[in-house]
C-alpha cells in the first residue's frame, strides 16, 4: 500500500465507522468534515506522486550514469586487455622466429659429397622415419638439386610399395621445397616436367634405385649398377610392370602353313619379312603378347623387336658389327615409353627404337646392328603376294589368349601414353602412325595418311633419292579388348621405301607395280624394285612408329607434308 493510502485510510476510518451506525440517503450530501478529509487527502496524493516522480527521474539517472560509468571501465579494461595480449603475441611471435632461426643456422648447409649422398639415399629409402626426416633437411639445407631426382624416384617407389619409410606426401613435399615447383600431386607431371630439365643425380644413384627395384625382381639389380657404363640418364629409366622376360620373347617359333593356320581371319594385321625367298609372318594378335621374335630367316640370325606402346616393330639383324650374334628379350624396363631389351650375351640393355647400347658393357663399344626390312599388311595381302610363306603357330607354348586385341587393343584404340613421356611435339597428333626413315643420321617421319592418299611418294632425304609405296591403304583392326570389349583401331599400314637412283615414280595399274617417268612398269618386291629389264633399285629399311615414339627419340625429325 502507498503513503497516501495509509493516510487516507486513516483519516476516512472515524466516518466510515459513523456512517456504518447511521444511514445516510443517497441524496444527502456528504459532511463538511468529510468533504475537508478526501480534499486533504487528494493534496497528499498529489504531492506523493510528484514526489514518485521526481525520485524515479531521479534514479532512472544515476542508473543511467552508473551505466556510461561501467560502459566506459569495460571499454578500457578491454582496451587494455588488447594491447596485453598484442604485446605477448609479438612476443611470442618475436621468439618464434629467433628459434626458428637459431634452429635453420644449426643446420648443416655445406656441400654434400658423393659419400654422404650414398647414405642420405639409403637414409630416404631404408631408414627408420627419424633418419629420414633428417636427411631431408640435411638435403633442402645444402640445396642440393641432384636429390629432385632423387625425390622424384622414391614417389614413384612409394606409389608402388618399394619403400614404406615416410608416406608419399613427405617425399611431394621434400620434392616441392627443393625444386621450387607447384606441380601437384602427379607423378607423371613431375616427369615430364623433370626431362625438360638439365638437373643430375648424385653418384650412386644407379645401384640405390637397382637395389630398391630389386624388390620386385632381383635381375633388376643386376641391370642397374653404377659400375656399368650408361649413356642415358638413369632418372628416366622406369618399371614397366613387369618382371624381367615377364613379357616372353617368341623364341625361334613353330611355323605352319597357310592351309593349317585356321586360328587367323583373312584381315588380321601381320609383320611379314622375307629373306633369301624364305617368307614369314607373325601375326599381331601373337607377337602382341611377346614384343620379340628371335627367328633365322634365310639363314639369317633376325630380332623383331616389337614396341607396342610406341607402335613400332623394328627388325634387327643379329649378326653384330663386333662379330657377335646377339639375341634379346625384355628387360621390364622403359625409356620414355619405348621398351628396353636386353641382349642375352652380354646383359646390356638397348634402346629399341635406336638399336643402341644404352647401359651396360657394351655402352663403350662401337657395335651396331643393321635393320632389316620388315612390313605391316594384312594376313589375305601377304598369302596373295607369298604364296609359299609360313607363319608361327599359335600353340607358342605360352598361355595367353590370342584373341585380336586381347592384350593391348584399348591402349592402341586410344589416344593416351601408357607412360610419361616428356619429349613431344603437336606437329601430329601423339598416337598418328608414321613411316620412319634414318639416312645418313638425317631422320625423316611420313604419315601414313598422307602416304596411303598418294600411293606413292618420291623425295629426297639426306642426298638420297628415295620413293614409298603405300598403295593398299590403312590397316584397320577389329579386335576385343580383355579389359574394354569390343576395339577398332589402326594396326598402320603397307609401306615399303627403296632408293629410287634417277628414276621417279607414279602409281601403277595394281598395288605391286609402279610406273617410271618413261611409263614402265616396275614390280615391287621385298628386295628390291625390279624394272622391265630386271634392273633393281634397293630397298631401303624402315619401320612404323607412333608419332611421340619416333619424336622422343629423334626430336630433330624432318617431317614430311606433302
Amino acid at each position: 500500500m502507498m503513503r497516501w493510502q495509509k493516510y487516507l485510510f486513516v483519516l476516512l476510518l472515524p466516518i466510515l465507522v459513523a456512517c456504518s451506525q447511521t444511514a445516510v440517503p443517497e441524496e444527502t450530501a456528504v459532511p463538511t468534515e468529510a468533504a475537508e478529509v478526501v480534499e486533504e487527502a487528494d493534496e497528499a496524493m498529489e504531492d506523493e506522486a510528484m514526489e514518485d516522480e521526481e525520485m524515479a527521474d531521479e534514479e532512472m539517472e544515476d542508473e543511467a550514469m552508473e551505466d556510461e560509468e561501467m560502459a566506459d571501465e569495460e571499454m578500457e579494461d578491454e582496451a587494455m586487455e588488447d594491447e596485453e595480449m598484442a604485446d605477448e603475441e609479438m612476443e611470442d611471435e618475436a621468439m618464434e622466429d629467433e628459434e626458428m632461426a637459431d634452429d635453420e643456422s644449426s643446420l648443416d648447409s655445406a656441400p654434400i659429397s658423393d659419400e654422404e649422398a650414398k647414405s642420405l639415399m639409403f637414409a630416404l629409402s631404408n631408414g627408420p622415419p627419424s633418419n629420414a626426416e633428417d636427411a631431408i633437411e640435411r638435403i633442402i639445407a645444402a640445396d642440393d638439386k641432384r636429390f629432385i631426382g632423387v625425390f622424384l624416384e622414391l614417389v614413384r617407389a612409394r606409389q608402388i610399395g618399394l619403400t614404406r619409410v615416410l608416406e608419399l606426401n613427405d617425399y611431394l613435399a621434400a620434392l616441392l621445397r627443393l625444386s621450387g615447383e607447384g606441380i601437384g600431386p602427379s607423378w607423371e607431371q613431375w616427369v615430364e616436367w623433370y626431362g625438360k630439365t638439365d638437373y643430375t643425380v648424385p653418384d650412386g644413384f644407379v645401384s640405390w634405385k637397382g637395389q630398391m627395384l630389386s624388390l620386385i625382381d632381383p635381375r633388376f639389380g643386376t641391370f642397374l649398377q653404377d659400375r656399368h657404363p650408361i649413356n642415358i640418364r638413369p632418372e628416366e629409366i622406369m618399371w614397366g610392370g613387369v618382371v624381367v622376360d615377364g613379357i616372353p620373347p617368341l623364341d625361334y617359333p613353330n611355323m605352319i602353313t597357310p592351309a593349317e593356320a585356321d586360328y587367323l581371319d583373312p584381315w588380321d594385321p601381320v609383320f611379314g619379312m622375307s629373306i633369301n625367298g624364305d617368307s614369314r609372318a607373325y601375326p599381331l594378335r601373337i607377337i602382341d603378347w611377346h614384343e620379340m621374335a628371335n627367328d633365322v630367316i634365310g639363314g639369317v640370325p633376325v630380332s623383331i623387336a616389337y614396341c607396342t606402346l610406341c607402335g613400332a616393330a623394328i627388325a634387327y639383324d643379329g649378326r653384330g658389327s663386333d662379330g657377335t650374334d646377339y639375341d634379346f628379350s625384355s628387360s621390364g624396363f622403359l625409356f620414355r615409353s619405348n621398351k628396353l631389351m636386353y641382349d642375352r650375351q652380354t646383359n646390356t640393355l638397348w634402346n629399341q627404337l635406336t638399336g643402341e647400347p644404352v647401359l651396360g658393357e657394351l655402352v663403350d663399344t662401337d657395335v651396331e646392328l643393321d635393320l632389316l626390312p620388315i612390313v605391316l599388311t594384312t594376313w589375305e595381302e601377304w598369302q596373295a603376294q607369298h604364296p609359299d610363306t609360313v607363319v608361327v603357330d599359335e600353340n607358342t607354348g605360352t598361355s595367353r589368349d590370342y584373341t585380336l586385341g586381347s592384350a593391348y587393343g584399348d591402349y592402341f584404340q586410344s589416344g593416351f601414353t601408357m607412360f610419361p613421356v616428356w619429349q613431344r611435339d603437336g606437329r601430329q597428333e601423339t598416337k598418328d602412325f608414321v613411316y620412319a626413315l634414318n639416312i645418313d643420321d638425317t631422320p625423316k617421319a611420313y604419315p601414313i595418311k598422307l602416304l596411303t592418299e598418294a600411293g606413292v611418294v618420291n623425295d629426297v632425304l639426306a642426298d638420297t633419292a628415295v620413293t614409298l609405296i603405300a598403295a593398299r591403304g590403312i590397316v584397320e583392326s577389329e579386335g576385343q579388348s580383355r579389359r574394354a570389349g569390343p576395339v577398332t583401331y589402326s594396326s598402320g599400314a603397307e609401306v615399303r621405301a627403296y632408293a629410287r637412283g634417277d628414276e621417279t615414280f607414279s602409281p601403277g595399274p595394281d598395288p605391286d607395280t609402279v610406273i617410271d617417268s618413261a611409263g614402265q612398269e616396275w614390280q615391287v618386291t621385298e628386295e628390291a624394285l625390279v624394272g622391265p629389264n630386271g634392273e633393281t633399285l634397293e630397298r631401303i629399311s624402315g619401320h612404323l612408329a607412333y608419332w611421340f615414339g619416333w619424336f622422343a627419340f629423334y626430336p630433330e625429325t624432318l617431317l614430311f607434308e606433302g
